[in-house]
């Protein structure tokens, strides 16, 4: 009964689409949406460049864990030895200063480079 079926192909409906972007926005506003288009890619590009970097310097550190670990201390020690901090002799509330510190320092260096 219904033997008209859409037989069109993908270069087909870009012409479709097309069409139907100028009959809705017009010739006149047809080129802001683009440029509007092509800032949003723009800026979504950006970001996830941005992100993938952030992701690669998390993936940089030297982190050699073999189980998990049970303890609090434990922890403390494994990111203190990641940044490089002598652990020997240490509470865990200094460990948890020094770690803290560090990791500020590392936030304002890369924002500082940033600007």
């Amino acid at each position: 009964m219904f033997d008209y079926s859409l037989n069109i192909l993908g270069s087909e409906w870009i012409i479709i689409v097309f069409v139907a972007l100028i009959l809705i926005l017009g010739t006149n506003q047809l080129p802001n949406a683009a440029k509007k288009l092509g800032k949003a890619v723009n800026e979504f590009n950006k970001a996830k460049n941005e992100v993938q970097n952030q992701m690669k310097g998390i993936s940089n550190t030297d982190l050699n864990i073999s189980g998990p670990l049970e303890t609090e201390r434990q922890k403390l020690e494994t990111i203190a030895k990641s940044l490089g901090v002598n652990v020997a002799e240490k509470s865990d509330d200094e460990l948890r200063k020094i770690i803290s510190g560090k990791m500020g320092q590392k936030n304002t260096d890369e924002s500082e480079n940033k600007v």
